[in-house]
């Protein structure tokens, strides 16, 4: 049991306005509560991370994020190979080449008529807006990459995106997959078709008569092997979802495939999320609820953040770059993109 004066052993300090970097900022909030504190000990877990040798990190985006300014942040985490591997929603992996392709996104309201945007073919994302003309030529965009790929062929989301990444660096344009493409990360996306690839595919297809096929069990085999190679494995989750899910789903893989005696849990594991745990949902289930199905190890080192990850990625990204961390160990993932 905790003596008395163990449980008053650390003082909290209020946070004294003055001049001081992003790293000293959220040194300062560590030393708070609640969600301030959450956000300085995300980074802490954060560095440690990156900095472990021989661990394997996946990052989980989803959410509405490239749609407010987070995809260059993500491209960047990428480009530094403080990501081994990315799964991330279709929308995520599709509206970052929109703005890729020269279109813009527009700050707007959420309180618009939206009867009048939709008469002015305008799509609204809580305050953020879109031209849905210029969304459809981001489709027509991806029908045409569909075009180039055998008919009827058979492709894993990250075979998929991999040939989309090197379709778009062919033609000049800047985006998530792009990169990944660049730095050999693997992007995964097994709800792809709920997306402007959905959509894209489906208008060519009929437009055409030329489709190729999704194979979401591929991304399973694919991602159990990662996880059956490697050494350890962490998580960043930027909201949960499917994406949580599916890297969650890597330490049950790996497991079953050691016999089901071995459990293989996260390492490290960071979210920033909005969604609580009381509903039941995975998004918001906690890494401590995870520890009962061997996905997070009891003694890994984890923050959970509860905010706005537009809010709290931009900072985390930031304060990184600012203190200097560099990749100890990235992994080489090259055998993936091979059939």
């Amino acid at each position: 049991m905790t003596d008395r004066a163990e449980h008053l052993s650390r003082p909290a300090e209020s946070i004294a306005v003055e001049p001081r970097t992003i790293g000293g900022l959220l040194a300062a909030m560590g030393r708070t509560g609640f969600q301030g504190r959450s956000l300085a000990t995300a980074l802490e877990v954060l560095v440690r991370m990156i900095e472990a040798e021989d661990n394997t990190i996946f990052l989980g985006y989803a959410g509405s994020m490239s749609t407010t300014g987070q995809s260059r942040i993500v491209r960047w985490l990428l480009e530094n190979r403080f990501v081994d591997v990315l799964v991330g929603t279709g929308a995520n992996l599709s509206e970052d080449v929109f703005e890729g392709l020269g279109f813009r996104y527009y700050q707007g309201t959420h309180l618009a008529d939206d009867a009048e945007l939709l008469r002015h073919q305008i799509d609204r994302f809580h305050d953020v807006y879109a031209d849905e003309l210029e969304y459809r030529q981001l489709e027509s965009f991806i029908g045409e990459f569909i075009g180039t790929l055998e008919a009827g062929s058979v492709h894993s989301s990250a075979d998929f995106l991999r040939r989309f990444g090197e379709f778009q660096l062919e033609r000049g344009v800047e985006s998530i997959t792009a990169t990944a493409a660049t730095v050999g990360v693997p992007v995964f996306s097994p709800g792809l078709a709920d997306s402007g690839y959905g959509v894209g595919a489906t208008l060519y297809a009929r437009e055409h008569g030329h489709a190729v096929v999704l194979d979401q069990f591929a991304d399973f085999r694919q991602l159990a092997e990662i996880g059956e190679r490697a050494g350890r494995t962490s998580v960043i989750y930027v909201g949960g979802g499917v994406p949580k899910d599916t890297i969650q789903l890597v330490t049950v893989l790996t497991d079953l495939a050691r016999g089901g005696d071995e459990p293989a849990p996260h390492a490290y594991a960071v979210q920033i999320t909005t969604d609580s745990p009381q509903w039941g949902g995975l998004s918001g289930c906690t890494f401590e609820e995870a520890i009962s199905w061997g996905k997070i190890d009891e003694a890994a080192a984890r923050a959970v953040c509860y905010c706005d990850a537009t809010i709290a990625l931009p900072i985390l990204a930031h304060a990184l770059l600012e203190r200097g961390v560099e990749r100890a160990d990235a992994r080489d993932l090259s055998w993936l993109a091979v059939g």
